[in-house]
C-alpha cells in the first residue's frame, strides 16, 4: 500500500472524458460526507438547484437514504438525479486504504462520474485525505502540476476575500511547486472570484526579498520571473487585511495559518458572548450591539464560500468544510463549483502549465 506522500509522486494522469452537455452544468454531490450528512448536504444541494436554472444536481449515496431525505421536499425533479452508492468513507479512515477498498462509496462514485464525463464537477464534505487520494488515483494531475494544492477563500477584515493555497494537501513543497500554486491561484481568483488582475504574494517571515528559508527565497525569484502580478512577500499578520488577492505557502505553514485563523475567530466570538451575557447591564449592551455583532460575524463566516477546490487535479473537485450545513453546501455549489466549470478553470490551468513548460524549454 502506498503512503500518502509516495502516492502523490507516483500517481499518473488518465484521460478525462470531456462533457458533451451544452448549457447544463452537472454537479455530483457526495451526500454521505461531513459531520452533518446526509440531511444538511441534501438540503444544501436542493437550495442550489432551486436557485440555478441551468444546474443539474446528482446526489450520490445509498438509494434508500437519498429517497428518505428527498421526501416531501420541493425541487425540479427533472434536474435532480440519484446515483446509488452503498458504501461510505468515514472521517477516521486511512485515505489511500479507504479509496482502494471502498470503490462503491459515495465519494469515489462522484469522482468517477467526473472522470467518465457523467458530471462536470464533484463536491464532498468528507475525509479530506481520501478525497485528494481518490482524485489523484482515479484521475491523476494536470500535466505539469507535480503537487496539487488545497485552496480556500478566506474573508478579510475589509469585507473582501483572499485566496490561500496550499492549506494542507502537501506538507513539503519545492520552490517550483509554490510557483505552480501561484499560477493556479491567480487563475482561480480571476475566474471564480472575479478579481481583475489579481495580485499574488508569498507568505514569509518578513517582506524583504532576503528573508525566509532557501525554499521561499528560490520561489520568490521564480515568481518574479514567471508570475505576472507577483507582489512580493507578505507576513501572516497582514493576510486578512487583503494586502494581496492570493497568498502562497506550503501545506504545512498554510494549514497552521488556517487553523489559527479559525481558532482565533471562534475564540473571539465565544469570548464576546461570555462577556455580553455576564450581567443584566452587559445583556442590555449586547441587545443594542447585536445587529453590528451579527454583521461582523457574517463578514468572517466561512459558509459564505463553502468550498475549497483541489487545484491541479485533472477533474473539478471541491472540498467542503467537514462541519458544513445546508447554507455552506449551497454556497460551495453556487459560488465555487458552478463558476469553476462555467469559466473552465481546469482548462485554463492546463494552458498556463503548457505555456510555462514552453518558457522553460
Amino acid at each position: 500500500m502506498l503512503s500518502g506522500d509516495n502516492f502523490l509522486r507516483e500517481s499518473t494522469p488518465v484521460p478525462i472524458i470531456q462533457s458533451e452537455v451544452s448549457g447544463v452544468i452537472r454537479a455530483a454531490l457526495d451526500v454521505m460526507g461531513g459531520d452533518n450528512a446526509p440531511a444538511e448536504i441534501v438540503t444544501g444541494g436542493l437550495l442550489a438547484v432551486n436557485e440555478l436554472p441551468d444546474l443539474q444536481l446528482i446526489l450520490v449515496g445509498p438509494q434508500a437514504v437519498l429517497e428518505k431525505h428527498l421526501a416531501g421536499k420541493s425541487f425540479p425533479t427533472e434536474r435532480v438525479k440519484l446515483v446509488h452508492a452503498p458504501e461510505v468513507i468515514t472521517a477516521d479512515e486511512a485515505p489511500v486504504f479507504a479509496v482502494r477498498r471502498k470503490k462503491e462509496s459515495s465519494m469515489i462514485k462522484a469522482i468517477q462520474m467526473v472522470r467518465d464525463g457523467e458530471a462536470d464537477v464533484m463536491l464532498s464534505a468528507g475525509n479530506t485525505g481520501a478525497l485528494m487520494a481518490g482524485s489523484l488515483l482515479i484521475t491523476g494531475r494536470i500535466e505539469g502540476v507535480e503537487r496539487p494544492a488545497l485552496t480556500v477563500v478566506a474573508p478579510t477584515f475589509k469585507g473582501g476575500n483572499v485566496v490561500l493555497l496550499d492549506v494542507g494537501a502537501n506538507m513539503d513543497a519545492k520552490a517550483e511547486h509554490l510557483l505552480h500554486y501561484g499560477l493556479m491561484g491567480k487563475i482561480y481568483a480571476r475566474e471564480v472570484l472575479g478579481k481583475n488582475g489579481p495580485s499574488v504574494a508569498l507568505l514569509n517571515v518578513g517582506q524583504e526579498k532576503i528573508k525566509g528559508n532557501e525554499q521561499v527565497k528560490k520561489a520568490y525569484s521564480l515568481m518574479q520571473d514567471y508570475l505576472p502580478g507577483f507582489a512580493g512577500n507578505v507576513e501572516a499578520r497582514d493576510v486578512l487585511y487583503g494586502v494581496a488577492d492570493v497568498v502562497i505557502c506550503d501545506g504545512f505553514a498554510g494549514n497552521i495559518m488556517l487553523k489559527t485563523i479559525e481558532g482565533v475567530a471562534s475564540g473571539i466570538f465565544a469570548t464576546l458572548k461570555e462577556v455580553f451575557t455576564a450581567s443584566p447591564v452587559t445583556k442590555l449592551a449586547a441587545a443594542i450591539l447585536l445587529p453590528a455583532l451579527k454583521k461582523a460575524r457574517a463578514k468572517l463566516d466561512y459558509a459564505e464560500y463553502g468550498g475549497a477546490p483541489l487545484l491541479g487535479v485533472a477533474v473539478a473537485c471541491i472540498k467542503c468544510h467537514g462541519s458544513s450545513k445546508a447554507r455552506a453546501i449551497r454556497s460551495a455549489i453556487v459560488t465555487q463549483a458552478y463558476r469553476y466549470v462555467l469559466h473552465n478553470v481546469s482548462g485554463q490551468i492546463r494552458q498556463e502549465m503548457a505555456r510555462l513548460a514552453g518558457r522553460h524549454d
